[in-house]
Parts: structure tokens; sequence; C-alpha cells
């Protein structure tokens, strides 16, 4: 795993060396040159809001602004964010053209539920991509054996208006206890890992890619003074809340663990406003398909993107331009 991890790096500062942060200046719709009815990006500029610096988005979303740069004749740029809830709503502004994001968090923006209530977003999707998988890390001598045990505990959920908050909230919520019941540190995951290090926190949430750097780095340095919490048991409840979650494991090598854990894990999915013209939608689509390996090369979940995999996007629509380039690759 240190071997992923060290290549993982030196793709990392490849991918990202054509991209800076910056929100939309001049949008990729409208007068790219090209027909919308075909599949060539055309000439605009496209800007894709990934997350935190230490998650696989930022590394995902560097590597694809990378591609689109390299094999089409769009500038792409990619910016570190906020993540889920932020891109979502910083896509419908217009300060960027495309946004990663869980599906929870998605399909909550299309329905008009949880932080887009009465707001309905006028969002689709290029696909779903991969998935997060949800990873509650507690320090042992904190006593946490659940999350119900979270009760008086210190505990970061995430940034502000990520994803990571969002299945945070939801995981303490279905546990029986109260927000108010937790202490609750709102934090990026580069000062969630310092604040496990230092002892200031007694556990975390985090909901990312396998493996996420940052976590890596965590029970590198920790060992056997972190442990995961399986919170499988909650699963019900939370598919209550969304039907988006699903079971499943992280495995041990993953992070040189003993054992596999369980785990509620979210497809990621990468939103773009309605208004994408086709041609754009399309082009992305296909190379993401087409240069699979090269963005597994930057971060390895990116093994997960498969044609018929990217159109399960459950109650998020399809963009149109994405549905017609997953039809030609039949």
């Amino acid at each position: 795993m240190r071997r992923t991890t060290t290549i993982t790096g030196l793709s990392l500062a490849a991918a990202l060396a054509l991209s800076a942060c910056g929100g939309q200046q001049d949008r990729s719709g409208g007068e790219s040159g090209a027909d919308e009815s075909s599949c060539d990006a055309g000439q605009g500029r496209l800007n894709i809001a990934t997350g935190n610096s230490t998650g696989v988005y930022y590394v995902v979303g560097g590597g694809l602004a990378k591609l689109v740069n390299d094999k089409t004749d769009l500038q792409a740029t990619s910016a570190e964010t906020g993540a889920s809830v932020q891109n979502i709503q910083q896509v419908v502004s217009g300060d960027y053209d495309a946004g990663f994001s869980l599906a929870d968090t998605a399909s909550d923006a299309v329905a008009g539920k949880g932080d887009f209530k009465d707001k309905k977003a006028d969002v689709s999707t290029l696909g779903r991509i991969y998935s997060n998988y949800t990873h509650v890390v507690v320090s042992k001598k904190s006593g946490i054996n659940s999350v119900k045990d979270f009760k008086g505990k210190t505990i970061s959920t995430g940034s502000p208006k990520s994803g990571t908050e969002v299945i945070a909230n939801r995981l303490i919520e279905t546990s029986g206890l109260d927000l108010k019941d937790v202490k609750r540190q709102r934090l990026d995951l580069t000062k969630t890992v310092d604040g496990m290090k230092d002892g200031s926190i007694d556990g975390l949430v985090w909901s990312g890619g396998l493996p996420t750097p940052a976590i890596t780095d965590l029970f590198t340095s920790m060992g056997d003074d972190v442990e995961f919490v399986d919170v499988t048991p909650q699963l019900g409840k939370m598919q209550e809340l969304n039907e988006v979650y699903e079971e499943s494991t992280i495995p041990k090598a993953t992070y040189d663990l003993d054992a596999d854990v369980k785990t509620i894990a979210v497809p990621n999915v990468i939103v773009v406003r309605n208004d994408m013209p086709d041609n754009v939608a399309c082009a992305i689509t296909k190379l993401m398909i087409d240069e699979k390996d090269a963005l597994a090369q930057v971060h390895p979940a990116a093994k997960e993107i498969e044609p018929e995999t990217m159109k399960e996007t459950g109650p998020i629509p399809l963009h149109p331009g994405s549905e017609r380039a997953l039809e030609e690759t039949k």
C-alpha cells in the first residue's frame, strides 16, 4: 500500500500541473464552436469543483482536468473546495461547470430536500464514477464502539457543506442521538487527522474513495492506537433517508489492517448544469471511459469507472450528452 500511495503522489503532481483554483469565467456552453449533436468538446473553459486537498475528489479531479487539457481543445482547471453540497451550489450559481458529489447529496439537490430544501437544483450528471466508503475511525482509548458512543465525544464530521458532513449527521441521528449530543468539529480532513494525532479529537467520519491518502497517513502514524467502527447496523435507517446507500467492505489491504471492515458506501457522480451543451457532456463522458487507465494511474478509485455502472445514477438524471456517449460505447 505504501507503494501505491507513492505512485499516487507522483501522479498527482503531474496531474495538477495544469490545474488551478478559480471560478467559471467563460462558460463552456453556447459558443464552443462544435455541433451539439457531435461528441466534439469544441473550445471554451471547463472549471471543475473537487474537494479537500487530501481527499480523492481532489486527486481524480486534477487528473481529469489534465486529461481534458491534453485530449480536447477545452481549457480545464480544478479547484479545492468543501465538496458535495458546496460543489452543487456553485455549479448551479455558475462558479463552476462541473463538480464532484456524493449521490445522496445530488439526489437531495434534484428533489429539493436536505440542504436543498425548497431549492431544487437544475442539475444532471455525467454519470456514476466510483464509490465513496464511509470511514468511521476512532481512538481506541476513546471507548467508542458504535456511533451511539459518540455522545459527549469530540468528533470531526467533515468540512462544512461537504457530503461527509451530510453522512456524519445522518449517522448520528439514525443512531438515536441528537446532533447536540456530540461535540462536532466541522474540520477538513487535514485538520481532522492532525487532531486525531494530537488527541484533541476522539473520532472522525470521512466519506472517500479507496485509499484516501490522509487516512493512510493516520494509520501509518498511529497504527494500533486507532480503529474502524462498523456502521452497517444503521444501514436500514440510512436507506430510509436516501435509497443510494449500500453495504460494502473496505478491504484490509487498503490501510494494512488486520481484517476487512464492513461499511456503508455511496456512489459518486459528477454534477453539471442541465444547460451544459450536449457535445461537451458527451466528450467528457467519453474521455473518462477511453482514458480510464490514465485516471486510474492518478488514483486507483478510477478503476471502478465502467460504461454500464456510469448509467446507474438512480434518482439523479443523466445528462443527455452523457447518455448518448454511453449508448455509443456499447
